[in-house]
């Protein structure tokens, strides 16, 4: 039996979550846009005092690994990798698109054929996505896609698929076909790591804490701050 912290940092949400044996135990977020690196801390000491549990009980840190937010992945990786090194404990890092998928199996019930699309807003109309079927092993890998009417097309001649997270809301427009069903309300947050994070724990799948780096996907754009008079 594990205990492991799980941290979510890939989108406007930042979370943390304390889980033994895959359950979690306590889960604690806060969606506040640009506060990661301010209040990470802060939510991983208030699940350690409800639970009871000090950093020094932690087998391992689990991770959102991304794809996601550039800074909030930058602020959960170096945090996770500070608890690790300090704790000399390992590090495991979870696809957020198949956390994602993970939270929407657990939160609804969706017919046994149904394949699992999530979505995360890469701005614009594009989105960070995937497909997993219910045993969330991967029928398309993660990539960034551009909506537009024949997106998942052909996903619907076999299969109707269920689309989600915070970049489906843009995608309604686009996917009206049949067999399209949109879940709204899936909110991406810590507890989608824990059983996820259990299993890799028990089959010794870490990361390498000097190579880590998250799946960015895209490279960082920054913007220029305007001139003050």
């Amino acid at each position: 039996m594990a205990l492991i912290l799980a941290i979510e940092t890939a989108t406007e949400v930042c979370s943390a979550g304390l889980a033994l044996n895959g359950l979690c135990l306590a889960e604690s977020s806060i969606d506040s846009g640009n506060s990661h690196a301010s209040m990470l801390h802060v939510l991983v000491d208030k699940i350690l005092k409800e639970t009871g549990k000090t950093t020094k009980d932690l087998d391992a840190i689990a991770i959102s690994k991304g794809p996601g937010s550039y800074t909030g992945l930058r602020v959960g990786t170096s945090t996770a990798k500070g608890f690790c090194y300090a704790l000399n404990i390992p590090l495991i890092a979870i696809n957020t698109l198949k956390s994602l998928s993970n939270l929407a199996l657990v939160q609804t019930e969706l017919p046994e054929n149904t394949l699992l699309v999530p979505m995360i807003d890469a701005r614009r109309l594009e989105v960070y996505t995937a497909v997993y079927n219910q045993r969330l092993e991967t029928i398309q890998k993660t990539h960034a896609l551009v909506l537009d009417s024949d997106a998942f097309s052909n996903l619907t001649e076999n299969n109707p698929f269920a689309y989600f997270g915070n970049g489906s809301d843009k995608a309604k427009q686009f996917l009206t076909q049949k067999g399209a069903i949109h879940i709204p309300n899936i909110i991406l947050n810590a507890s989608g790591l824990c059983m996820l994070a259990e299993e890799k724990f028990q089959q010794n799948e870490f990361e390498d804490l000097v190579s880590f780096e998250p799946l960015y996907l895209k490279d960082f754009v920054g913007t220029t701050p305007k001139k003050r008079f």
